[in-house]
């Protein structure tokens, strides 16, 4: 994998922050970038999705596509199209082309997507990590933090974004 032009480290505390961010990131999204999500099962990485959605301006509900593989949001703003990838299930690189996915025109989201695209152009991964002991209370459920680690590569994310 190539050297990531721009880092940065962020705890969000709440899964309504983790969306936030994910309003704010969509915001800034245009056609060509993809985001490849990293992190276990239940990090956080479809609740981010849906935020991108939102601060994109998609059409239609923003969930995981788990089982259909990829999801195609148009944007109801004049922006580019979201397209939401789970590569969960996914044996390799070679299957993720077969879907023939429009990474030029659209902002393409991948969950899973580690070892398939590592290699693109105006690649963002975030990698979501649980952080253990860290927690704040809401009600009766205890929610965890997440650590978030940002790497930009290519030319794109060089300068790095503030959210």
């Amino acid at each position: 994998m190539q050297q990531a032009t721009w880092r940065h480290e962020a705890e969000i505390a709440t899964p309504e922050a983790m969306h936030d961010l994910g309003v704010a990131i969509g915001e800034t999204l245009k056609a060509g970038d993809v985001v490849m999500l990293t992190g276990a099962l239940g990090a956080g990485k479809t609740t981010l999705t849906r935020g991108i959605g939102q601060g994109m301006g998609v059409r239609g509900q923003v969930t995981s596509p788990t089982f259909v593989l990829a999801r195609t949001h148009p944007s109801l703003v004049g922006g580019p199209e979201l397209v939401h990838v789970d590569a969960y299930r996914l044996g390799g690189p070679e299957e993720l082309d077969d879907l023939d996915l429009d990474f030029e025109h659209a902002a393409v989201v991948i969950e899973w997507g580690k070892g398939m695209i590592d290699d693109l152009p105006n690649l963002l991964e975030i990698t979501l990590t649980r952080q253990t002991g860290a927690e704040v209370e809401a009600g009766e459920e205890a929610i965890e933090a997440r650590g978030v680690l940002f790497e930009g590569y290519g030319e794109r994310w060089k300068e790095g974004i503030t959210w």
